[in-house]
């Protein structure tokens, strides 16, 4: 039988909840910085995502982030913009849903930008009275069938 050389299980890959739920500061975009927002996820640690100043990238999601912090289509990340490929960028931070709107408040995201607020969220236009959503039948259709 195998002597168990390594430390743990996969329990111990997956890391502690370094305490994110905790209130953190708001980073603002420096030099070589972009706001953006996830379109898809691809797999592989990378997305696409559609960036502030109208540029859609392939995004890498670093080392750091991978398999800890969780990304979906929707999210507003930070990206770090290469010199050397304007088409990819590098993921740096995924802003909360509140941190997003802060951002959104300050002016730092344009007003158009649709932020995801869950299952809820962007439900707004559609929703025009009751009645919308189911079509009512009379005694005699019910009838002629």
């Amino acid at each position: 039988m195998p002597k168990n050389k390594g430390k743990g299980g996969k329990n111990r890959k997956r890391g502690k909840n370094e305490a994110d739920d905790e209130k953190r500061e708001l980073v603002f975009k420096e030099d070589g910085q972009e706001y953006a927002q996830v379109l898809r996820m691809l797999g592989n640690g990378r997305c696409e995502a559609m960036c502030i100043d109208g540029t859609k990238r392939l995004c890498h999601i670093r080392g750091k982030m991978h398999k800890k912090v969780w990304i979906a289509a929707g999210d507003i990340i930070l990206v770090g913009l290469r010199d050397y490929q304007d088409d990819k960028a590098d993921v740096i931070l995924k802003y909360m849903p509140d941190e997003a709107r802060l951002l959104k408040a300050y002016g730092e995201l344009p007003e158009n930008t649709r932020l995801n607020e869950g299952i809820a969220g962007g439900l707004d236009e559609e929703d025009e009275g009751p009645g919308d959503d189911y079509i009512e039948f009379e005694d005699e259709d019910i009838d002629k069938i």
